[in-house]
């Protein structure tokens, strides 16, 4: 495995627990900001990871991809840019890899998710909905992950065309509600359950620490390094080969 040297972009407590992944497997963190990011500092480093805040993800991978630094992402709450961070990983011909959750356990989840809403389309008499819960001090509401999970339904589930952040379950429509619960100490937990009249199924995944995200992370940076494109969690655990 390459050993890498890698810049946090974002050093709160997920830039922390990633440092400790990256340091485990033999990489070595040479630049480390909460704020906007020194370009000489930057350029030190093979590739970088973004886990800032919202309103900072895009200037911030935007600066990667023109400098010619790889950049993963975890930042949620900046998509309304990601077609333009798209636009400029391709003119650079960079290298970018964004995930709302980089939790391996979370990225299989969200493919049972999938198979899951292509099985129930057939059964009408289900209402989807999803409820996320994470700690007080996250930003977004609701989780990008819990997004990933709604569009996954919709992708593959005709009764739905879009998401709502409700305050409890809605009547049912083509709407898919989202309940956001904020809870001291909790990492994430996101549910989704298709629920009847006279039962319910339910899927969940609970993370027990941030060490999930943090090895997914660097799992991430791994995979994309020396690589050219547009990547995503399901290149890294090559989910099309299993």
């Amino acid at each position: 495995m390459q050993k890498l040297n890698i810049a946090l972009l974002g050093y709160g407590r997920m830039g922390k627990a990633i440092e400790k992944i990256a340091v485990s497997r033999s990489h070595t963190i040479v630049y480390k900001t909460s704020d906007t990011p020194e370009l000489t500092e930057l350029k030190k480093a093979d590739i970088a990871i973004d886990f800032s805040i919202p309103t900072a993800a895009f200037e911030n991978i935007k600066c990667c991809l023109e400098n010619n630094i790889p950049v993963i992402s975890g930042t949620t709450g900046w998509l309304e840019n990601y077609a333009k961070a798209e636009e400029i990983c391709a003119k650079n011909q960079g290298s970018f890899l964004y995930a709302s959750n980089f939790s391996l356990g979370v990225n299989l989840f969200f493919e049972l998710n999938q198979k899951l809403a292509h099985f129930m389309q057939a059964f009408d008499n289900y209402n989807v909905s999803i409820e996320e819960i994470h700690h007080t001090k996250k930003l977004d509401k609701p989780s990008g992950t819990a997004i990933s999970l709604a569009e996954g339904i919709i992708n593959n589930h005709q009764s739905y065309d879009q998401w709502k952040l409700e305050e409890k379950n809605a009547v049912q429509s083509t709407n898919i509600p989202i309940i956001a619960k904020r809870i001291p100490d909790v990492p994430g937990t996101h549910h989704v359950k298709y629920t009847s009249s006279i039962d319910e199924i339910e899927i969940k995944h609970t993370a027990h620490s941030r060490e999930g995200f943090a090895l997914g992370a660097v799992v991430a940076a791994e995979y994309t390094y020396n690589k050219k494109g547009i990547f995503s969690m399901r290149d890294v655990l090559q989910i099309d080969k299993l």
